[in-house]
């Protein structure tokens, strides 16, 4: 999901079904052809069981890459307007995301927010892999910015292993503003399996931020970007608000 400070749309865990492994089976080989993407450390994705990988984000197509260069079906959460559209060109979207592992969700935040990773847990909770975008949403300047303790959450509660991701090159492929995509060098970077568990319980929000910085730093590691140092989000506007955000900064999940 680009954003994962979402309302899910409440709904049963979508699960794969033929057109997914027909897309997948015709995307997969057709992409590698084209772009000849650079995938290393594929094997440290787990062939079973729960799975969250974790990833930068600096495109669109990131939700497209990295389903197709898994090694095994993912799941992610996609802006619900995909889901919506009327007449062919929604039809074609609809199935397309659908087709490809995207769960429907709505853009929200605080309390709504937690719907959203309520809908990760019960992909999770049935086996699946699952992708997420730690920052919340893509990076428009190249730099990797803090993550969301959202992830840890979910780690936490489901007892996930964490597979870092770095993608290196997606934002090259359909830049801002671009209405087709171009023919660019990329590499997906799968890292080593994280246990999260040292940290503590998924109730404890120390746990949730230092499992979420150790993600993070994984994720870093992986796509050598420079490091923003803060949240990817609008700042707060108005006196008041830049106060309250200062003396009691809210947890961002």
């Amino acid at each position: 999901m680009s954003e994962i400070e979402a309302d899910a749309v409440p709904a049963t865990t979508v699960r794969q079904g033929p057109l997914y492994r027909i897309v997948r089976g015709i995307l997969r080989p057709l992409v590698r052809l084209v772009y000849r993407p650079t995938i290393t450390g594929a094997e440290s994705v787990p062939k079973r069981g729960p799975v969250i990988l974790a990833s930068n984000h600096l495109s669109f197509v990131d939700s497209i890459v990295i389903p197709l260069a898994s090694p095994r079906p993912v799941q992610f959460l996609a802006k619900s307007h995909y889901f919506t559209g009327r007449g062919f060109s929604g039809w074609v979207s609809r199935t397309f995301f659908t087709a490809i592992g995207a769960v429907s969700v709505e853009r929200g935040a605080g309390a709504q927010a937690q719907e959203a990773l309520d809908q990760g847990r019960r992909i999770l909770e049935s086996g699946a892999a699952f992708a997420l975008y730690p920052e919340g949403t893509r990076s428009l300047d190249g730099r990797l910015y803090r993550g969301r303790t959202g992830v840890a959450w979910l780690a936490l509660e489901t007892g996930a292993t964490v597979v870092p991701v770095g993608l290196v090159g997606t934002q090259e492929i359909q830049p801002i503003g671009a209405k087709l995509p171009r023919i660019r060098p990329v590499s997906v970077r799968f890292g080593a399996p994280l246990d999260l568990a040292h940290h503590g319980a998924a109730s404890s929000g120390r746990a949730r931020r230092a499992a979420t910085d150790e993600i993070m730093a994984a994720i870093h590691d992986l796509s050598g970007q420079e490091l923003a140092g803060r949240y990817n989000e609008t700042p707060p506007s108005g006196t008041l608000a830049k106060l309250a955000d200062r003396v009691a900064p809210r947890e961002r999940v």
